[in-house]
């Protein structure tokens, strides 16, 4: 490493050295939903019982990161692209489309009388040039060439490359420790409910409703009451005495409803109640049911009669109520008719219509969710208007709530009200709306939620839910709510005329009358908080059931005088004459305590009435348990219950546990809290025994319901950590419950986890605990602020949390105790206390904190505690660092020196935590394999362990953990890929700190760099290395000083290595497989950080980190095997854009151009073990070094390495061309697929996990200031399963950059590496393998800004090499001719001028040495483009050469020479080549014609083989795709013969073929390939026969692609006699590996040709003719067309007729019969086809030796087609008079050809007579007979059609008709006697068959 400079002191600063401490401990307020805590009024800070209770609830403790003010500030990628440039790519553009010409038929004459020079269009006139390239030929000297071009690189680079790249998707990201939610109050699905009127049919009088929820299933009422006011102002009038005050928060119309457990059986019901009148329900109800709107006019009067009682029972009996009608409607149904799929965000959740995030439900993979989620669905739903038109009159006898489910479950069963049950006819309709503006919510305490709206809005009520399950959420909000539910009252045995019964119910605070509290919640339009309520009255029914629902506000202290009072009267409906004012009758009483043995009272009561009076101090007992009075009191039914109601609680404050009441009851004793004996329930504890109670309460803590437990976590915790730190004096004996305290906190850690109700994060973290220790958990208050604090919230001094007891009473200790440090309970070594106080408070003083105590504990711990301890250690380890960071914060230890902040017997105990976990871990792995899963969640929980104590601790004792931990793994006997995935976790985690470059030294000096961490680097072995000291080859390696120097890298590094390496072994692939791209993925992702974070944003920085890397890229080098380079990309020539995994390989001429050996291709390197993305993230790490590694340090790292090294360098750069490729965008607006989606939620829950991780990645992705990244307000979505086409443009934008970037990158390595090329030696393969990448490069998809910079590099290539490349490299000559011309013809403006000035400098610099190749390459590079290309663009190109045109003519320097004159040759040759391109692209959709105009164009070319050569690859390219097989065969078959014509001039070796003869046994067609004179051509003179393929390896690959197409065409024969020349050609080279594929190859076609035998199908020939002088030259002349297997006439004939329509329109006719054209007949404005099946026709005499199917088709010349006629004109008549007319045609060549279509060039007839007619006919049928009966396996059908064919008359055809026929009668004639003879023998043949 290079010495530390003064810059670099500074930048080292910059980057942030150590801070003096990492961490910072926050105490802050929790954030609150309400304008302000929820806490009582009263003075509650006075009782410290409750008050750390509530005070819980307010604040919050995190440590943060004093390191995130040097966190990046994270560009999202959603708007990256705003600040990238856009890249303008060819793929992208929409070409103009060249006009269509129609085909000019009269192009195809075979006779070839075109030159090479001829020019059908001039490039001088009606063209104007490009653009030229300036400065082209400006520098002279190369310097300065190479520094323009290194300018013009560097500028508009996008610096951070990572920033580019997508997210990867990867499950192993350990390092993202995610940050638990902030404690708040459970929220469900939340929909608001607006009620908008009520009407009937008629509006008489006030009505009120009452909405709750009720879950049928459940038979639970779950949610409280929602009270609603409807009435006009003319009603509200009627009830203003009645109507002290109305409070504004008392208005609502609107509800929030919650529900946690969706469920089909939830049903909405509104209770309506009117005022109190005489008269029965249905009395009462009368009126609405009888009288309707529409005859208000007849029923004015009645109506008025009744608005006027209505008003007198108001101003009367205005508070009392009496039921009226109910009404319902399933909920679940409202919202899943109305559901609607759309985006939301949690900002719309209260709007009226959206639900928020479901809050603590249960566990996703618990019964009871996967229950709840099965049937309903409540992610979005419209807003919906629902309106109630009918309402069910309430029945006197069945008012409770049994009685409502059964009338639900009736519903639910019917679908439908009952007949018995009476309805009344209304209206109530509610909705879900929104509201615009602010909402004006107010919580269920009646406190606004923010943001406060205006005031004269109405506000919404958020109305508590009562789960129908448990909720596992701890209190985070004061809460402490009381629910009154009078259920029935029993008079029936009570002789007495009270029938109007009602109760009042009052919350007293003590006996006397005045002692009410108005704590009971107020319902609609009147109070908030009232004294008294009032139940529903039931007329004339001594029995009555009520549903009212009384909510109380308990005070936070309650005694044992706070009661329920209840009033029992009779209600006079009618006022009677001496009746006084008041309209109550008193009853009786009851009462119910609040408190019982301090316990708050729930459940079901049955209380007993008093007559007459309350007894003295009876709220001191319950009234079933009141002591003897005098007088005695009376009773009513003799002191029997006849009062039933049931009591409900909803607190934060209250248990409702026996086993946590009992715990906090006897903590707060220990605080002083009590006098003795304490009293817990029925028990009564002395002094003595509070000791062991207090021990039996702590064990029996994990005993409690899991509910209560959870409810009470946050203080149950809090307590127990309490009672382990501090040591407890009772009766001046210290308690030891330290102990005993722990195992239950390990006891209870255990449950939560063991919970399948409980949810955990990816990393096995209890939530629950999580959220407790990052938030909740805190120290107790330093001495300091215990003297300091006040009143305000806080306890004061004579209230502290510590304190002893006392022999009499609990006391405090006294201030001394409050200053100390309190000392362990559990440490053996504290003596004996002394009577004396003060030696007893000298003994506490010498105190452990918190983490030492719990560190103490967990080392000490035995047993099944241990094993929990260990199991769930991250809870553990996550209390001590939150532990020790509170310590150093409250002790204010900054200044202190790190190693003196904890004490060395801590640091023991964490060492031996250390290695204890680590072993338990290495026991698991050996032995227990079923538990891995523990023991990485343990290794991750240890990692992040060891990574904050780096902030807290000396960070070389940490090191010294570390060094243990990788020795203790080591020495298990562990499997690699095991071993190594759990140390690469770890590791991982522990580089993934903020400050790990300062950790691994990357400045190496100590002279400025801070002291090293690791203990095993000394400061001299530091200083005495340098740059210039070492080997710049070493720096590349992994050595033993690097790992030493670098400790942390040099661990990661090491174990990415040892992945790489691994060996397979065989089922564990998979297992190695995981490994190392677990191993990738951790490089990947620390460089990631590095290159986001914004303390390395300087170039010098980042080279300093880049060299920390530099042994990674020796290792990518070395793993270049394992790589998967098919790469992502889609080339040019096609590939899916639709599916990400759908990768275009590497094609072949590419993997031939990386190995630079024709028959050596990377296909035979060792196989990729990578997956692509993996291998895509290790090259962008070996990308990211190269980037920002120092441009001289890389040059002299080239220069001394050796040559296969940089062989492999180069490999490796094209490996990364390929990989990242541009993928081009898609062109649809909405994309909708399964994949896009997937990606989409792993991205956002990737980049969601970052931003709120808590480990170091985290911090640095989080933005400075809090901000809130865009993604995280999308959590609340529905994800969406399209995409936007400006999504789609964006995404397009970055990957284009990305490829542009990481090319540049690779061409900025190149010229580093041309520029290091020394003058001697290996300068030629370097040169030849820089110019092979680059040519990659230009095969693969580039933007226009990359071209730019390619082409520059390549020019700049021509200048220094020229020489080199035009003589020796001829094979990369052709490659770069070709590319550059292909940019020629780019419709891209900017391509093309480069690709010109590239194109021109290449003549220019070969004119002097050999410019007659460079001619021949280009000619041939255009021929190959040309033929196969589809979308060459001609009129491109022209202007191109018009641009090369118009440098050769202004370029002075070479006007003197013949430059000039060839290059304007050398275009009109070029020219001409495209003017037949114009031609072929005519006939694109006729193959035939395509064909001959190729054959044509290669005949032209006899005397250039190169470029015959080059058109001859294109047609067989052409036919390949085509899927003509064996026509592309004969194609390369035709040009080996061409290239061995040429190779004899040559070489004069006897394995060679000696010329085209050696061919004609594959084909006699091959002869036409014989060589021109010598005098007119001479090979290797000149460039003629300078190509690739003009070399003995080019002829074997041309005969090896043969072989593959004659075998995928079916033809295996032709594959034995191809290989007849291959075979001594690789024997001579001693190719044995070859030889041996080629034995296989054969031995494969053989077998083939075996199996399929006669099944094989060659091809179908039909004679096709042209009759018409609108067809030119094909005017009369006739075809053979070779077509697949089994085609059928009318295809053909289709397709001929489709094509030939578009020349000729109408004018075309398709002749139908096959007799000859009698020319005089025919339309000479008409064009004619006529078309004909024919077959193979050979003599007796080929019969003999074409005695297989393959030998009967193949070399095929003659072929056959009858006509049947008769002498009459008749093609068909009897069997006397059938003629038959044969016709035997002859073609120029033999089938199959180098074209599927051949001349005709002889045509012989002859005539049959008809008895020769029927001799033919039935030496047919013996045939078919003999062939049907001597197979081997005899096909049974084929057989009985054969024989009824034989047998049965056939039309009167059969051979029973002909021998009637011929063969009655003898002939006279001898010549038909002889045929008589023949016909005779047949028939005998015939019969034996």
């Amino acid at each position: 490493m290079s010495q530390l400079q003064g810059g670099d002191a500074a930048l080292m600063r910059e980057l942030g050295d150590f801070p003096d401490d990492d961490l910072e401990v926050e105490h802050v307020e929790k954030e609150c939903r309400t304008i302000r805590h929820s806490v009582p009024d009263e003075g509650w800070v006075a009782w410290s019982h409750v008050q750390y209770r509530i005070k819980s609830t307010i604040t919050v403790t995190t440590v943060a990161r004093k390191s995130e003010l040097f966190g990046i500030t994270w560009n999202s990628r959603a708007s990256l692209h705003k600040t990238l440039q856009k890249q303008t790519f060819e793929s992208d553009l929409q070409p103009e489309k060249p006009e269509t010409r129609s085909p000019s038929l009269a192009v195809l004459s075979d006779d070839s009388g075109r030159t090479l020079t001829s020019s059908d269009f001039d490039l001088r006139s009606g063209l104007t040039p490009d653009p030229r390239v300036d400065g082209l030929l400006r520098f002279s000297n190369h310097d300065d060439l190479d520094r323009f071009n290194l300018e013009a690189r560097q500028g508009n680079r996008h610096a951070d490359l990572f920033a580019l790249y997508p997210p990867t998707d990867e499950d192993d990201a350990v390092e993202i420790r995610p940050i638990p939610d902030c404690p708040k109050e459970h929220m469900g699905d939340r929909i608001i409910i607006r009620c908008q009127a009520i009407r009937f049919e008629i509006d008489v009088e006030p009505l009120f409703a009452t909405l709750a929820l009720y879950d049928l299933r459940e038979k639970k009422k779950i949610s409280e009451n929602f009270y609603c006011d409807l009435n006009s102002d003319q009603f509200k009038g009627f009830l203003k005495p009645h109507t002290p005050q109305t409070d504004h928060s008392t208005l609502s119309r609107a509800a929030i409803f919650s529900i946690t457990y969706p469920s089909p059986d939830i049903y909405l019901v509104i209770k309506i109640e009117k005022v109190l009148q005489q008269g029965e329900i249905s009395d009462c109800a009368e009126p609405y049911m009888v009288m309707k709107e529409s005859d208000s006019a007849k029923n004015k009067e009645k109506l008025e009669k009744l608005r006027s009682q209505s008003e007198t029972f108001c101003q009367r009996l205005g508070r009392y109520r009496m039921p009226f009608a109910w009404a319902t409607v399933n909920i679940m149904n409202v919202i899943s008719t109305a559901t609607l799929d759309r985006d939301t965000s949690d900002s719309d959740s209260l709007n009226g219509h959206s639900l928020d995030k479901r809050g603590q439900l249960p566990r996703r993979n618990s019964e009871r969710f996967a229950t709840m989620e099965d049937q309903c669905n409540m992610s979005a739903f419209k807003p919906a208007t629902i309106t109630i038109s009918t309402f069910c009159k309430q029945e006197g006898d069945r008012l409770s709530d049994e009685d409502l489910f059964k009338f639900l479950a009736d519903i639910k069963k019917f679908s439908s009200l009952q007949r018995r049950i009476k309805t009344i006819s209304g209206n109530l309709p509610f909705n879900h709306t929104e509201r615009p503006g602010y909402l004006c919510m107010l919580f269920h305490s009646l406190i606004p939620v923010k943001p406060v709206a205006e005031k004269n809005l109405r506000p919404i009520k958020e109305v508590l839910e009562f789960p129908s399950s448990e909720v596992y959420v701890p209190h985070s909000t004061y809460r402490n709510l009381f629910y009154v539910y009078p259920q029935r009252l029993n008079f029936v045995n009570r002789l007495t005329s009270a029938r109007n019964i009602t109760i009042k119910i009052q919350f007293m605070s003590g006996e006397d009358p005045s002692c009410v509290l108005p704590v009971i919640f107020g319902k609609s339009n009147g109070p908030e908080f009232v004294q008294e309520v009032y139940t529903p009255v039931t007329y004339h029914n001594k029995s009555p059931d009520f549903y009212e629902e009384v909510k109380i506000a308990l005070p936070a202290r309650l005694t044992e005088r706070h009661h329920l009072l209840f009033t029992f009267y009779h209600i006079s409906c009618q006022q009677k004459q001496n009746q006084t004012a008041t309209s109550e009758t008193f009853i009786g009483f009851s009462w119910l305590p609040i408190l019982s043995c301090d316990r708050l009272q729930t459940g079901q009561y049955c209380l007993p009435i008093a007559l007459d009076r309350l007894p003295v101090n009876y709220s001191l007992h319950s009234p079933e348990k009141i002591p003897p009075q005098v007088p005695p009191v009376r009773w009513m039914e003799s002191h029997k219950g006849v009062f039933n109601l049931e009591i409900q609680a909803v607190s934060s404050v209250h248990t409702q546990d026996n086993h946590l009441e009992r715990f906090f009851t006897l903590c707060h004793a220990l605080k002083g809290g009590a006098m003795f004996p304490l009293r817990v329930r029925e028990e009564k504890i002395p002094e003595n025994k509070l000791e062991h109670e207090l021990k039996l309460s702590i064990i029996s803590l994990p005993s409690s319901r899991l509910e209560p437990l959870v409810l009470y976590l946050h203080l149950v915790l809090d307590q127990l950590f309490t009672l382990i730190m501090q040591p407890m004096v009772i009766a001046g004996q210290i308690a030891n419950l330290a102990q005993i305290a722990f195992e239950s906190v390990v006891s209870i850690v255990n449950s939560l986890h063991n919970s399948q109700e409980l949810a955990r994060d990816q990393q096995g973290r209890n939530g629950l605990l999580a959220t407790y220790l990052y938030w909740v958990f805190r120290l107790a208050d330093s001495p300091r602020d215990l003297l300091n604090t006040g009143p305000d919230g806080v306890l004061p001094p004579t209230e502290g949390r510590y304190s002893t007891m006392g022999r009499a009473s609990a006391s405090t200790v006294g201030a001394m105790l409050l200053q100390s440090r309190l000392r362990s309970s559990s440490n053996p070594d504290i003596p004996a206390p002394h009577s004396a106080e003060d030696t007893e408070v000298k003994n506490i003083l010498s105190a452990k904190q918190f983490h030492e105590e719990l560190a103490l504990q967990m080392v000490v711990s035995t047993g099944v505690c241990r094993e929990n301890v260990y199991k769930y250690a991250w809870f553990f380890f996550e209390l001590l660092v939150k532990s020790m960071a509170q310590h150093v914060s409250q002790l204010e230890k900054q200044d202190v020196p790190r190693r003196s902040r904890f004490s060395d017997r801590f640091k023991d105990d964490i060492a031996t935590i250390v290695s204890v976990v680590t072993a338990e871990m290495g026991t698991i792995l050996v032995k227990q394999q079923k538990e891995m899963e523990q023991a990485e969640k343990v290794n991750i929980s240890l990692a992040f362990f060891l990574y904050d104590l780096l902030s807290l601790m000396d960070r070389g004792f940490v090191f010294i953990l570390v060094k243990n931990y990788c020795n203790q793994m080591s020495a298990k006997s562990i499997s690699m890929p095991t071993m190594i995935g759990i140390r690469l976790e770890f590791l991982r985690i522990l580089c993934s700190h903020e400050h790990y470059l300062n950790l691994s030294l990357y400045f190496s000096s100590p002279a400025s760099a801070p002291a090293s961490p690791c203990p095993s680097i000394s400061s001299q072995s530091s200083s005495s290395c340098s740059f210039q000291e070492q080997r710049i080859l070493g720096l590349f390696d992994l050595s033993q000083e690097f790992k030493q120097q670098h400790y942390l890298t040099g661990l990661l590094l090491t174990e990415l290595s040892a992945a790489l390496d691994m060996e397979s072994e065989g089922s564990v692939d998979t297992h190695r497989g995981k490994v190392q791209m677990k191993a990738i993925n951790a490089t990947y992702s620390l460089l990631c950080a590095h290159d986001l974070d914004q303390r390395c944003a300087q170039p010098e920085v980042r080279a300093k980190v880049a060299t920390l890397y530099l042994p990674l890229v020796g290792i990518i080098i070395d793993s270049i095997n394992y790589l998967d380079f098919t790469g992502t990309g889609k080339n040019k020539t096609g590939g899916s854009d639709e599916d990400p995994d759908n990768v275009t390989p590497i094609n072949q001429s590419i993997a031939m151009a990386i190995a630079g050996n024709p028959f050596n291709t990377l296909s035979g390197k060792a196989v990729a073990t990578l997956s692509a993305e993996t291998s895509r993230n290790l090259l962008l790490c070996f990308l990211w070094v190269m980037k920002n590694a120092e441009r001289s340090l890389i040059q002299r790292w080239t220069v001394d390495m050796p040559s296969a090294q940089l062989n492999r360098l180069l490999e490796l750069l094209t490996i990364c061309v390929s990989c990242f490729e541009y993928r081009g965008k898609q062109s649809s607006d909405k994309v909708s697929t399964q994949a896009l989606q997937k990606s989409q939620q792993a991205k956002m829950q990737l980049e969601d996990s970052l931003l709120r991780g808590i480990g170091a990645r985290g911090e640095m992705m989080r933005r400075v200031g809090g901000q809130s990244h865009p993604l995280l307000s999308l959590s609340g979505q529905n994800y969406r399963s399209y995409i936007t086409k400006a999504e789609l443009d964006q995404e397009a934008l970055i990957s284009g950059n990305l490829a542009t970037e990481s090319n540049l990158i690779v061409l900025d390595l190149l010229e580093t590496i041309v520029q290091a090329v020394p003058l001697a030696d290996c300068k030629d393969s370097v040169v030849g393998g820089v110019l092979r990448v680059l040519l990659h490069c230009l095969t693969c998809n580039q933007s226009t800004t990359f071209l730019s910079h390619c082409f520059s590099t390549l020019r700049a290539l021509i200048v220094k090499f020229g020489d080199l490349l035009f003589e020796e490299e001829a094979e990369q000559c052709a490659d770069l001719c070709q590319k550059v011309l292909q940019y020629c013809s780019s419709h891209e403006g900017g391509n093309r001028s480069q690709a010109c000035a590239t194109l021109y400098l290449i003549m220019r610099c070969s004119f002097s040495s050999n410019f007659s190749r460079v001619k021949m390459q280009v000619t041939m590079s255009l021929a190959s483009l040309v033929g196969k290309s589809d979308d060459f663009h001609e009129e491109y190109l022209r202007r191109s050469l018009r641009t090369i045109l118009a440098y050769a003519e202004e370029d002075t320097e070479m006007q003197n020479t013949p430059l000039p004159s060839q290059v304007d040759e050398l275009l009109r040759n070029l020219n001409s080549i495209l003017s037949d391109t114009v031609k072929m692209r005519e006939f694109q959709e006729d193959p035939e014609m395509l064909m001959d105009l190729m054959y044509r164009i290669a005949k032209g070319y006899q005397t250039s083989p190169d470029l015959r050569l080059t058109w001859l690859q294109n047609m067989a390219e052409k036919h390949k795709n085509r899927k003509c097989f064996t026509e592309s065969a004969m194609c390369l078959v035709h040009a080996a013969a061409l290239v061995a014509e040429y190779l004899s001039m040559l070489e004069d070796h006897k394995y060679l073929p000696v010329g085209s003869v050696t061919f004609q046994n594959i084909s006699p067609n091959v002869l036409e390939e014989s060589a021109v004179s010598d005098d007119v051509l001479s090979p290797d003179e000149d460039g003629v026969c300078s190509g690739r393929y003009f070399t003995t390896g080019g002829l074997v690959v041309l005969l090896e692609q043969a072989v593959e197409l004659f075998s995928q065409g079916g033809l295996y024969e032709a594959v034995n006699e191809v290989y007849k020349i291959v075979m001594p050609i690789l024997e001579a080279h001693r190719d044995f590996r070859e030889l041996g594929s080629a034995h296989h190859k054969l031995q494969r076609a053989f077998d083939n040709i075996i199996q399929k035998g006669h099944k094989r199908m060659f091809g179908t020939y039909f004679r096709v003719g042209f009759y018409g002088a609108k067809f030119g030259d094909l005017d009369e002349r006739e075809f053979v067309y070779k077509e697949p297997g089994i085609t059928h006439l009318p295809e053909i004939s289709h397709r001929l007729e489709n094509f030939y329509s578009q020349c000729f329109g109408d004018a075309l006719e398709m002749i139908k019969d096959s007799k000859d054209i009698d020319r005089s007949k025919l339309d000479a404005n008409k064009a004619y086809i006529q078309i004909t099946y024919v077959e193979p026709f050979f003599d007796d005499y080929e019969m003999k030796n074409r005695l297989t199917n393959f030998e009967k088709n193949f070399n095929l010349r003659r072929f056959m087609y009858t006509t049947p006629f008769t002498k009459a004109g008749r093609p068909r008549g009897e069997l006397n008079e059938q003629y038959k007319r044969k016709t035997i045609l002859t073609t120029m060549h033999a089938f199959p050809y180098v074209k599927t279509r051949i001349n005709v060039i002889q045509k012989e007839e002859f005539d049959l007579t008809p008895i020769e007619v029927a001799i033919e006919d039935m030496q047919k049928k013996t045939r078919e007979l003999a062939v049907a009966t001597h197979r081997e396996q005899p096909d049974a059908k084929m057989l009985q059609m054969l024989l009824q064919g034989s047998v049965g008359a056939t039309v009167n055809q059969g051979p029973l008709e002909v021998a009637q026929v011929f063969l009655n009668e003898i002939p006279a004639d001898p010549k038909l006697f002889r045929h008589h003879n023949k016909l005779r023998l047949c028939f005998k043949e015939f019969i034996m068959r």
